[in-house]
């Protein structure tokens, strides 16, 4: 019963900790503009934003332990639990949407011209 329990905390704190990877990687509270200064170098949000993505990998992999020994025998394997194939999912797809998120904010938001 237990097991039963945790299941959906676990699931929300992956999905928890997954929103908290995008809204780093994507919506940075900091000014662009600003030149780095030498005291602000561990503050990069790639570095953040890497550190975060472990401490949510940790997390899943709790997560799909917990949804694993939720399962009967035989068991399946930790990959194919959901909080471990959302945390795959979700990974794949912020790291296709951050080189496409640079490129166009460096080529086509901030400018001046029109490029249709």
């Amino acid at each position: 019963m237990l097991l039963e329990l945790a299941k959906p905390v676990a699931l929300f704190l992956c999905l928890l900790s997954l929103f908290i990877i995008f809204h780093t990687v994507f919506f940075p509270l900091e000014d662009p503009h600003l030149l780095p200064q030498p005291h602000q170098v561990l503050n990069d949000p790639t570095l953040d934003s890497l550190l975060l993505l472990a401490l949510s990998a940790a997390i899943s992999l709790i997560g799909g332990l917990v949804f694993r020994e939720a399962e009967p025998l035989p068991r399946p394997s930790l990959s194919s639990t959901l909080p471990l194939q959302i945390f795959y999912w979700a990974t794949g797809i912020m790291l296709l949407l951050y080189p496409l998120a640079s490129f166009l904010e460096t080529h086509y938001i901030f400018t001046p011209t029109i490029h249709w």
